[in-house]
């Protein structure tokens, strides 16, 4: 007889995350955790993202007694300052134009908690991109047709945001959009989960 799978959820809002692992074919559920996500004073962008990734996903272990529960957070770094979500449209001008012909690393945290036995593994992926130059005008014109307010450092790499961008390094083409599918396929499977 064929063991069952485990209910699995991911604890986030974000459409991406949602439509990656709708599309690598995953049976979900999706709840919105509800966690501050301030930064701990002297936290680094690794910590700040993998803390994050574990908080988000044990928000909602708390609330099952079964099943494996997805927790993941991005944030962007550039030049030693940690890029958010632009608060408005004037941020998203300001994150753009210090980010114009430099390096960003965007990391990833990504956790997956066993709701019954509270077993967690986490991991933090790194995509490092360099923005070409930017000028004000075609800033102004990606914010307004794009509207990246709901992403880390204004990038948007879904749509026109792609379009900001002389270069991407990683490990997992999946990262730059805040689920590193690979690391995420890994970890399911040390937790039993039967997946391609």
């Amino acid at each position: 007889m064929e063991q069952s799978q485990p209910t699995l959820v991911l604890a986030s809002s974000s459409p991406y995350r949602k439509e990656i692992l709708e599309r690598i074919g995953l049976s979900f559920q999706v709840k919105s955790p509800n966690i501050d996500e301030a930064r701990i004073n002297g936290e680094s962008a690794t910590e700040l993202v993998e803390r994050l990734a574990i908080a988000k996903a044990s928000a909602i272990a708390d609330t099952h007694n079964h099943g494996l529960v997805i927790g993941s957070d991005q944030v962007c770094e550039l030049n030693d300052e940690i890029l958010g979500k632009p608060k408005d449209h004037a941020d998203g001008v300001r994150q753009l134009s210090k980010a114009s012909g430099q390096r960003a690393t965007l990391y990833n945290g990504l956790a997956v908690i066993d709701a019954e036995t509270g077993r967690t593994r986490s991991t933090v992926v790194a995509v490092s991109v360099v923005y070409r130059d930017l000028q004000l005008a075609e800033i102004e014109r990606y914010l307004k047709a794009d509207q990246p307010y709901q992403c880390c450092g204004s990038l948007k790499v879904e749509s026109l945001g792609i379009s900001l961008l002389s270069s991407i390094e990683s490990d997992d083409p999946n990262a730059i959009t805040g689920m590193p599918v690979i690391a995420l396929l890994s970890m399911l499977r040390s937790f039993g989960l039967a997946v391609p």
